[in-house]
């Protein structure tokens, strides 16, 4: 685990830093590791240290085996720990997870939750992680996937956006902004779809672009455009009366919220539980 840890910092400091010993810990054990195998495994340089290619070749086979070690390490350490690790979008996170959250606390107040809300797609291997929701098709072979929620890709905008552009067909939204997002860029399927715009009036068609769903939601709602986006993100606008569908047609997608972890080992009885409470939870919510 030392020489793993000197090998992803580059650094006989941070290796320490994560290992919470000493740096002269560090190199007495890189040291006795180099006499055993007979090999220099960095060159020591001041303030510096840089791989020799026997390391580099060296960590690349030790490493997978050392991640398997890490992971089953762990996972015995906490198989009965009442504490569970979820990871989800930021903007899931956000809108739909935490007006919910107090409802499992209540429910179990026995479990503690760890939440990570990134966009990063959680590696089960080397990662603490239970469970994770994850927006893709549900097809992965490492992994166990439940259907938490099927997405389409609705329009939305602030009721005062649609009067002021009357909006009234979506061939009115040549006098829009489209709010393009990452999560979901398909304009131009929707538009050709639903609209007699020709290409070149939709390649027209003023647009600004968010990396996060989060930003373009609230930039629909303050009345800088329209935004396609799915019903579990915007249930709080709509509700409120702050963004609304001008139009009732829908685009269905490929693509939708899974609950996920890793199908290799059993889920902890902390995780299972939660997994069960989320998919209880979305059944009724998602099925219109």
């Amino acid at each position: 685990m030392v020489f793993d840890a000197v090998m992803k910092h580059n650094s006989f400091t941070l290796a320490a830093e994560e290992l919470h010993v000493t740096p002269g810990a560090v190199g007495q054990q890189i040291q006795k590791l180099e006499e055993w195998l007979g090999v220099a495994l960095f060159t020591r340089m001041i303030r510096q240290i840089q791989p020799t290619a026997e390391a580099m070749h060296y960590w690349a086979a030790v490493q997978p085996a050392l991640a398997r070690i890490q992971h089953a390490s762990e996972e015995l350490r906490l198989s009965q720990a009442n504490e569970v690790w979820l990871s989800m979008p930021p903007t899931l996170a956000a809108k739909w997870f935490a007006p919910r959250m107090a409802g499992f606390l209540a429910q179990r107040p026995d479990i503690s939750l760890h939440l990570s809300a990134t966009t990063a797609i959680s590696d089960f291997e080397r990662e603490r992680v239970d469970l994770a929701i994850r927006y893709f098709d549900g097809e992965d072979g490492a992994l166990e996937s439940a259907l938490l929620c099927r997405d389409e890709a609705r329009l939305y905008c602030s009721p005062a956006y649609v009067k002021k552009h009357r909006l009234k067909t979506p061939d009115d939204l040549v006098r829009a902004t489209l709010l393009h997002t990452t999560l979901q860029p398909h304009w131009q399927s929707w538009l050709r779809r639903f609209s007699g715009l020709a290409d070149v009036q939709i390649n027209a068609i003023p647009s600004l672009h968010f990396d996060q769903s989060l930003l373009a939601i609230e930039a629909a709602r303050f009345g800088q455009g329209a935004v396609l986006s799915s019903a579990i993100l915007t249930e709080a606008e709509v509700r409120d009366g702050l963004l609304c569908e001008p139009f009732e047609w829908r685009l269905p997608l490929t693509k939708g919220y899974y609950v996920v972890h890793h199908n290799g080992s059993p889920l902890r009885p902390a995780a299972q539980a939660l997994k069960q409470w989320l998919l209880q939870v979305a059944e009724s919510e998602c099925s219109s």
